[in-house]
């Protein structure tokens, strides 16, 4: 099964083999996408997103047709539920239905709902957790014809932020200094957006969005040096533009967006019970920006790197090492999508 993570910037794919203990990158790749393609998570242009589907499966190497994709979590409405206990399965799921019901804005028949019974409710004697998980049918439906007209095959439709958890787990997993109780961030940097995630160990617990990203570098570039946007993207990816770039604009938004990090992790600081994290972790395009790591690091007095999530993996022999080592962090949603083989 393939991870497919798609963007506002581009698409990213991942095929991982081996095991979960043992894990094999067979495939990963990028394919860019023009700007209106997809806008604040919408596919808008269907048939221009499947077209480059199809390159980027055939740029991977890849002749796997199953898919693990994402819908962004502002798309998706969760809740932790608690049902009784001992049911059959055809009983669970209407009584999951039936508690749903007053946490769903829409008909039940117009949206897909799904669920995972958790355990014992800690709370509630004689009853069980369980999760849901619903989206509208439409937005569902919409992927699933996009994947298909591609010549691929929906089998897993995920939440964008369950994704980036996933991945980032498996890194900090591998990490023997990590305890259970050791807070982690994660500034998953888009091109439009930057979303922040902190998990207590493995566990996920706070998540927020900010309208902050690599685009606006792309927009100063393009203004200062009078490109199309297109030009400043290709010149910045390339790092060919002038020699006073890194004065004049790559360091004022360095510095920029180091404070626009900082106030997220205050306003966590804020609204938690915790006040302070153990480490940081940066991931997408910008966040290979030369400088950017070492700054987060100065500013929150936290230790930063940049996330790699294919460390602890064995590279399959079609996958060039000196690529991925330069776009590793670019595909932190596609490898947790493409872990989700392991865990289905």
């Amino acid at each position: 099964m393939l991870g497919i993570d798609i963007s506002a910037s581009g698409i990213k794919l991942v095929g991982l083999g081996g095991t979960s203990e043992k894990t094999v990158l067979e495939h990963c790749a990028i394919e860019a996408l023009e700007a209106g393609c997809v806008v604040d998570g919408m596919i808008e242009k269907p048939d221009e997103v499947a077209s480059a589907l199809r390159r980027l499966v055939k740029q991977a190497g890849t002749k796997t047709k199953k898919v693990a994709l994402a819908l962004p979590s502002s798309a998706v409405i969760t809740k932790k539920l608690t049902i009784p206990e001992g049911l059959p399965s055809r009983e669970m799921e209407d009584q999951v239905e039936i508690e749903a019901k007053q946490y769903i804005p829409f008909p039940l028949e117009d949206v897909t709902l799904d669920f995972v019974e958790i355990g014992p409710s800690s709370e509630a004697f004689g009853k069980v957790e369980v999760f849901i998980a619903a989206a509208r049918r439409e937005r569902v439906d919409g992927i699933k014809d996009m994947l298909e007209t591609a010549g691929l095959t929906p089998v897993v439709v995920d939440v964008s932020s369950y994704a980036l958890q996933l991945a980032l787990a498996r890194v900090i997993d591998l990490q023997a200094k990590t305890t259970p109780g050791t807070l982690s961030v994660l500034f998953k940097l888009g091109a439009s957006a930057t979303t922040m995630q902190v998990l207590r160990g493995r566990d996920l617990v706070y998540e927020r969005e900010q309208p902050v990203g690599g685009a606006q570098l792309t927009q100063k570039i393009a203004s200062y040096y009078g490109l199309s946007l297109a030009e400043a993207e290709g010149k910045k990816c390339q790092g060919s533009l002038a020699h006073d770039y890194e004065i004049r604009i790559l360091s004022p938004y360095v510095d920029g967006m180091v404070q626009e990090l900082g106030r997220a992790l205050q306003f966590f600081f804020n609204s938690t019970q915790y006040n302070k994290v153990n480490q940081v972790f940066l991931a997408g395009g910008t966040a290979l920006l030369p400088g950017l790591a070492v700054a987060v690091a100065s500013h929150v007095q936290v230790p930063c790197s940049v996330i790699n999530p294919f460390e602890g993996m064995v590279l399959g022999s079609s996958v060039k090492r000196s690529r991925v080592l330069q776009e590793a962090p670019s595909y932190l949603g596609a490898c947790g999508l493409a872990l989700r083989r392991f865990f289905n």
